[in-house]
């Protein structure tokens, strides 16, 4: 049983940050009912399990939260529930009737959790917008890519993952934790803006002290010869992070460059010069011949891997970082823990799928189940 074993929380379904929340959650052993709109609940289950492996780890019920009766049960949900997350934009929460007043007055030892990009105040927050937008906004896109290229989107891992849903993850853990020691719930404001500047706190340490320059200058940005990912003559790629100077030492012997003759590490104006000598030592070879070479060094390095690689490959399965779920690999539960593992539950629902189990195992009567079906609120 993980971690958070005996604790409830409210999924209200949304996208990206939100359901990766839910989902870190529920593998740390938290029950999670996720809470779907009944427009997505399909005409017939499919027998296999949803691919949305966000999804994984817990029930969900369809609810037409539009109606009272949906809203009155969601309601019902939270007085005996420790959390509660959405990913609504400001203020719809509260003119669907389940907004924070409505549940803490309910249940005052609520944490009620809230997911959104720009936060729920200030003068964008009632925009639209995704991950490259927040991050835009928080001077992190700005910091990535070469120089004398624009930004390069690092996927849509920084805002929505990184700086949204783990951050109201550890959100969450926190109140619970401070909810436990004063009896009362609150309000967890997750916006991915401040989440994402959050993450570049080192960044700013850095300009602070002035050796911080434009993007693709610097050390851990491309900037560095040491700190780089560099082409092999296969066509794949090797990562290079020989920082400090035992491993740039390690750097040279192994790429056969004369430590006496190369330029001192920290010239920056030799940067340039060195990045293509030693591009030119990576073309030389394949990457498994420098993984031959560099594996157990100290160069600080690793190859640069696909995702199906990544699941066959020795380290990653010696420690189990993927594992196969109804024959889907993905990645296992993080961090480890000794004596409370997570552990993924079940595999990913179909919207609405558990609807009437849940409802019953939460106490709700035959009767109570019908008339919700009658009036079209669960199907």
């Amino acid at each position: 049983m993980g971690p958070l074993h005996g604790k409830r929380i409210i999924e209200i379904a949304g996208i990206g940050p939100g359901p990766f929340c839910a989902m870190i959650l529920a593998d740390l052993g938290a029950e999670v009912i996720r809470v779907d709109r009944v427009s997505a609940v399909p005409e017939e289950f499919p027998e296999t399990p949803s691919m949305d492996l966000l999804n994984r780890g817990r029930d969900s019920i369809a609810l037409d939260l539009k109606k009272e009766m949906g809203k009155e049960t969601v309601l019902r949900l939270v007085e005996d529930s420790d959390a509660l997350i959405e990913g609504f934009r400001p203020g719809v929460a509260e003119r669907l009737g389940i907004g924070p007043d409505d549940c803490l007055k309910l249940n005052p030892k609520l944490i009620y959790g809230r997911m959104t990009g720009w936060g729920q105040y200030g003068s964008y927050s009632t925009m639209a917008g995704h991950d490259i937008n927040y991050i835009a906004l928080s001077g992190v896109l700005g910091l990535i890519g070469r120089e004398d290229q624009g930004p390069v989107p690092p996927v849509n891992l920084i805002g929505d993952f990184g700086g949204g849903g783990m951050l109201l993850a550890l959100g969450v853990c926190a109140a619970l934790v401070e909810t436990a020691q004063s009896g009362k719930g609150q309000v967890i404001d997750a916006a991915m803006t401040d989440g994402s500047a959050l993450l570049a706190t080192m960044v700013h340490s850095f300009a602070a002290m002035g050796i911080w320059g434009k993007r693709g200058t610097n050390m851990l940005d491309t900037g560095a010869p040491f700190y780089d990912v560099y082409q092999c003559a296969d066509g794949e790629f090797i990562s290079l992070g020989s920082i400090e100077p035992q491993f740039y030492s390690e750097l040279l012997r192994i790429t056969e460059l004369d430590q006496e003759e190369t330029p001192k590490q920290m010239d920056r104006e030799q940067w340039a010069a060195m990045k293509e000598t030693i591009a030119q030592k990576v073309r030389m070879k394949t990457r498994d011949e420098w993984v031959a070479l560099m594996e157990g060094t100290d160069v600080c390095f690793a190859p640069v891997l696909s995702t199906q690689e990544a699941y066959n490959h020795p380290h990653n399965q010696e420690r189990e970082t993927f594992v196969e779920v109804a024959g889907v690999m993905q990645p296992a539960p993080a961090p480890r823990f000794s004596r409370t593992p997570g552990k993924i539950s079940s595999p990913p629902p179909h919207p609405g799928q558990q609807t009437e189990q849940v409802l019953s195992r939460l106490g709700f009567s035959r009767e109570e189940i019908t008339s919700l079906k009658d009036e079209n609120i669960i199907r």
